[in-house]
């Protein structure tokens, strides 16, 4: 084996393996998990394992194809009611247009952790901020209160407390608006979420989301992944208001027509 892969396998497998690690503290002794974070991965084109397929503008070539990807739910599959399953297959056959992603709306929880752009995370004892890059998206977890969402948002109501060195957050008071991902999975207005952050490693964190939604699964399932923190130098978010890139889209249709026709 070459001598650099080997390496690569040796680290690889050192960071896998920090049961131990002790993460960073901040002054009430709590994990600082305050950073800038990011997937890599492909959950955001599917949760499920899915082989690479041409996008859907073929003059784009390898720039609009979809990447492959292995599945990130629990088990390989989302357990889908039938009716659910026959709605997804829909929302898959329009996904180029009913994306809510495609048209620049907030993009929900679980779905803006594993979007394809950073988000940071700024810690204080009694609350979290997530913000998020794509679209400005952003949320508030409440850590010294457990008040109930007052009414459904595309970000829910987020109530967080420690378990040991793992952040827990349930989310609650979601819409119905938001997708899982660009391959049509979808959820109702009764959608729970409960998030898991415990730290894996040095500029790791695994995440793990619980799905809880009876009017849309047979069963409450779980995804897993890895966030890792952006270490260069000046990491930053940037701006990435993507409203002015979709009003054709949105709102085309309303535009008067030239030659006399409305």
């Amino acid at each position: 084996m070459h001598a650099r892969a080997f390496a690569l396998l040796i680290a690889a497998a050192m960071a896998r393996a920090q049961p131990g690690y002790p993460p960073p503290r901040d002054a009430a002794g709590k994990p600082d998990l305050s950073g800038i974070w990011q997937v890599m991965n492909t959950a955001d084109w599917n949760l499920e394992g899915h082989a690479a397929s041409a996008g859907n503008l073929p003059q784009l070539g390898a720039i609009g194809a979809i990447p492959p990807g292995e599945s990130v739910v629990e088990g390989g599959t989302i357990p889908y009611l039938a009716e659910a399953a026959a709605r997804r297959k829909q929302n898959f056959a329009n996904r180029w247009t009913a994306d809510p992603e495609i048209k620049c709306y907030l993009p929900g929880v679980p779905r803006a952790t594993y979007l394809p752009y950073p988000f940071q995370i700024v810690q204080s004892q009694k609350t979290i901020l997530f913000s998020y890059e794509y679209a400005g998206a952003a949320r508030i977890v409440n850590m010294d209160s457990n008040k109930q969402a007052p009414i459904d948002s595309w970000m829910g109501w987020s109530n967080g407390h420690w378990e040991g060195d793992t952040l827990v957050i349930d989310v609650t008071g979601l819409n119905d608006k938001t997708w899982f991902d660009r391959a049509g999975n979808f959820h109702s207005a009764a959608l729970r979420v409960t998030e898991r952050y415990p730290p894996r490693g040095a500029g790791m964190l695994n995440y793990e989301a619980t799905i809880d939604d009876p009017q849309t699964f047979s069963r409450p399932w779980k995804i897993r992944m890895i966030l890792y923190r952006h270490e260069e130098e000046n990491a930053r978010l940037l701006e990435f208001k993507c409203v002015e890139f979709v009003e054709e889209l949105l709102y085309g249709h309303l535009r008067k027509k030239t030659g006399g026709k409305p």
